[in-house]
């Protein structure tokens, strides 16, 4: 059955968000517990990317190129040998996209936009970011995304930037853990705020 947007709306709005056991397993719904966030205005990038970020070494877009971004997402980590995002999520999440509710992040090599060298995309409902995934083929190119993210997300007043699950790759930016139910209180005041992506 193939995912709506009706059905990621709702999930996206009770906490619940979709992953593919394989390539060409089935979809099931997810809401952790704990679940892992990157606090916005506390959020804090190591010194060494941070230079980076400031020598401007790769110049950043959003909404671009959204699926070359979900697409590059997709194809398994050298580390890894499936992926949880599928056709389905693909094309489910390309809809969303374009009805305004998901957005992307772009790395390029240079501003003529000749390479896409890293990107990450997520899903945006009222003041809340709903980060799902991220990929980099050059040095630091997806965290400076990440690094993008959020002063974009400061700028428009979100309030919760949801990385679902902590990682060892997010512990170097201050994610933390809270319970469900803490969750599901920030996300409810989140959605109630007005803000413009």
């Amino acid at each position: 059955m193939a995912i709506s947007l009706d059905m990621l709306v709702w999930g996206y709005s009770h906490g619940i968000f979709p992953m593919a056991d394989s390539r060409n397993g089935q979809i099931d719904w997810y809401s952790p517990d704990p679940r892992a966030v990157l606090p916005i205005e506390q959020f804090k990038a190591p010194r060494s990317l941070q230079r980076r970020v400031g020598k401007g070494q790769y110049h950043h877009t959003q909404d671009q190129a959204f699926e070359q971004v979900i697409e590059a997402c997709a194809q398994p980590r050298h580390y890894e040998k499936d992926t949880w995002i599928n056709r389905q999520i693909i094309d489910a999440y390309i809809s969303l996209h374009q009805a305004g509710m998901a957005h992307s992040i772009e790395s390029w090599s240079d501003q003529e936009h000749s390479e896409l060298v890293g990107g990450l995309y997520g899903v945006s409902l009222g003041g809340a970011f709903f980060g799902e995934s991220m990929f980099s083929r050059a040095t630091d190119a997806s965290k400076c995304c990440l690094v993008y993210l959020v002063q974009h997300l400061r700028e428009r007043g979100f309030m919760l930037l949801d990385t679902q699950f902590s990682t060892t790759h997010l512990e170097q930016f201050g994610v933390v853990d809270i319970s469900r139910e803490q969750y599901l209180r920030r996300l409810e005041i989140a959605l109630r705020q007005k803000t413009l992506w």
